[in-house]
């Protein structure tokens, strides 16, 4: 990873930053981006407190515009792009009659279409130096989750094009990883929106049994590291989605129940 440039969408908390701060350890030069000044500046200072080389730029991933800014930022400051992890995302909760359609629309926009948009963007430098690109995916991209539709339907479709990619790139030396992290501790839960379109606030599970983010970007980093293609986290994860392609009824149950125990559930 020495001097590779390494760009992370979503990159100032949670996976993003634990993802920052592993790549950035091992010599890679990072790029975070994210929505809010104060957020990139505060992981700046924390990666350059680290001696890691960083550069921040302020970008919607939503926006086409702001991703072709990204990435030919990228390439005046360093002059390569190596890596694109794909990071950027939000979740939602509520159930599908209730919800706002727009709330839909907006979590797609930023998990699927923001992957989309940064990947075009990224391409051709990545082609250039056979580096991969990443997408940081779920456990929910193979099972849907009740009360999750935005987030579940924007998950399937980011593992659809990551395959396509795959395939497209199998002869052009560009490595692509889905990377499908189970429940892990992030501030997703706390940013998700409700029905309306508010801020959930108060994540509904315990977040101290959860993997760790920094955990979690230690298995997505060696996975980087050996062109792996798929990766799932967690024993629940692989258990869930080894459930699911065998017995999709009996998992219907279970998810249900599973999901119908979480605070403030929307089944109750």
């Amino acid at each position: 990873m020495k001097d590779k440039v390494v760009i992370i969408t979503g990159g100032t908390s949670g996976i993003g930053k634990a993802l920052a701060d592993v790549f950035g350890k091992a010599g890679a030069r990072i790029v975070i981006t994210g929505r809010r000044i104060e957020a990139l500046e505060k992981a700046q200072a924390e990666l350059q407190a680290q001696n890691i080389k960083v550069l921040t730029i302020q970008a919607d991933v939503s926006l086409w515009e702001d991703n072709q800014r990204m990435a030919q930022t990228t390439l005046d400051h360093f002059g390569q792009i190596d890596i694109l992890i794909n990071n950027a995302g939000i979740s939602m909760r509520a159930l599908f009659e209730n919800v706002d359609l727009e709330v839909v629309k907006q979590v797609i926009d930023i998990n699927f279409y923001g992957a989309l948009y940064a990947t075009k963007a990224c391409l051709p430098a990545i082609k250039e130096a056979k580096g991969s690109v990443v997408g940081i995916s779920s456990i929910a991209g193979f099972r849907g989750l009740p009360a999750r539709v935005g987030y579940s339907a924007s998950k399937f479709a980011l593992q659809g094009f990551l395959e396509v990619l795959r395939t497209e790139m199998l002869h052009e030396g560009v490595h692509v990883l889905t990377a499908c992290p189970g429940f892990t501790t992030s501030n997703i839960r706390n940013t998700a929106l409700a029905a309306d379109g508010s801020m959930q606030g108060e994540s509904p599970r315990d977040e101290q049994k959860m993997m760790s983010a920094e955990t979690c970007a230690e298995h997505i980093f060696r996975a980087v590291k050996k062109r792996k293609k798929i990766l799932i986290l967690t024993q629940q994860g692989k258990l869930t989605v080894f459930l699911n392609k065998w017995f999709p009824s009996f998992m219907d149950k279970m998810v249900y129940n599973h999901m119908a125990k979480e605070k403030d559930s929307p089944f109750t």
